[in-house]
């Protein structure tokens, strides 16, 4: 196990962690932080967690600050390697590089008195259940929290959109293809297309994809038992701020007719704003290790969805890494970005805390 920023980090990556299964990578995750001076332990969502402590003079604690990341990663293997100044691998960006960060610059960090840092690696970030965020939004009340997520060195992100995932199934009896009936593949079709259009409509008079409906289409199945034919569809749509979800949810079962209809996941939109302490503090940092700071709202979804609403602390989401690249097959940290990183998260710490 190496404290070397570069090996740690691909060590990191080489363990293959999914929604899930992450208890190897816990495990590595624990015994790291407890070498660096961190007092570590695995918690009972599984979550990977490293506590730093600088006292003040009469021992009282008088602010928490809170780094959750997360451990998980899609499938998919990318081989791991380092190679012309990039470390590639399955999760290199999303989100072990940010994790790597985190654990990094808590141990370098010289605290301010009265300061407790926790660093949590949390589970299941990527299963859309976030079950090691919501066991830690019930077990701490921080005053300020950063979010394990690429922003870039030099970027900081404020918000992300919300999230919903909707599950159509649709069966009718089995009929001659030459007829004249629809068969069930098309009846869902025509129901995806009807859904499609309400979100172009939707978003006809706004013009920031923040502030717009996005829809993917994750999955379709069409099957026959030689009775009857079926399709599932399943469709996730980001949501913009202030949504109203029950509304949605009426229409979208209108357009549905005798289709049956699942509902879940849902997280609402969350945004912070550049006016808070930490956001000041990261746009000094990142101004002070040379370059101009941008401030991001996101498209998709992280688990500062989940805990902002809870916390309701100042909270941005920061990691190096460039987001374009997750979850895809050449997904890679650039190295001189993650050790930029850790230089600014320091500084944040340093400062903030004062």
């Amino acid at each position: 196990m190496s404290t070397n920023p570069v090996e740690f980090l691909s060590e990191l990556v080489a363990i293959e962690s999914l929604s899930g299964e992450e208890t190897a990578v816990a495990q590595f995750l624990t015994a790291h932080m407890a070498r660096l001076g961190l007092a570590a332990h695995i918690d009972e969502a599984g979550n990977a967690v490293g506590v730093r402590e600088c006292g003040a003079e009469n021992g009282r604690i008088t602010r928490e600050i809170v780094l959750l990341g997360h451990m998980d990663t899609v499938p998919g293997r990318v081989p791991v390697r380092v190679e012309d100044g990039k470390v590639y691998g399955r999760g290199a960006v999303d989100a072990k590089g940010p994790l790597a960060t985190f654990v990094i610059a808590a141990a370098r960090a010289n605290l301010p008195p009265g300061t407790r840092l926790v660093v949590i690696g949390a589970t299941e970030e990527e299963a859309a259940t976030s079950r090691g965020a919501r066991f830690a939004a019930a077990q701490y009340t921080p005053d300020l929290c950063i979010i394990g997520e690429p922003s870039g060195w030099d970027g900081v992100t404020l918000g992300y959109k919300g999230r919903l995932l909707i599950d159509y199934a649709y069966a009718q009896p089995m009929s001659h293809t030459a007829g004249q009936a629809s068969g069930a593949a098309e009846t869902g079709i025509a129901w995806l297309n009807q859904l499609t259009g309400y979100i172009a409509e939707f978003n006809q008079t706004r013009s920031r994809l923040f502030d717009q409906l996005l829809s993917s289409i994750r999955d379709i199945h069409t099957g026959s038992d030689g009775l009857s034919n079926t399709i599932d569809i399943k469709v996730g749509v980001r949501l913009p701020p202030d949504f109203d979800v029950a509304e949605w949810e009426t229409a979208v079962r209108a357009m549905a007719g005798s289709a049956s209809l699942r509902f879940y996941a849902h997280e609402a939109a969350f945004q912070s704003t550049r006016q808070t302490p930490l956001a000041r503090a990261f746009n000094r940092a990142i101004r002070q290790a040379g370059a101009t700071p941008t401030f991001k709202l996101k498209t998709g979804t992280s688990d500062m969805n989940v805990v902002g609403p809870i916390w309701q602390c100042p909270i941005v989401a920061y990691g190096p890494g460039d987001s374009s690249l997750d979850h895809t097959p050449e997904e890679h940290l650039v190295i001189t970005e993650y050790l930029r990183a850790i230089d600014v998260l320091q500084c944040v710490l340093e400062e903030i805390g004062d």
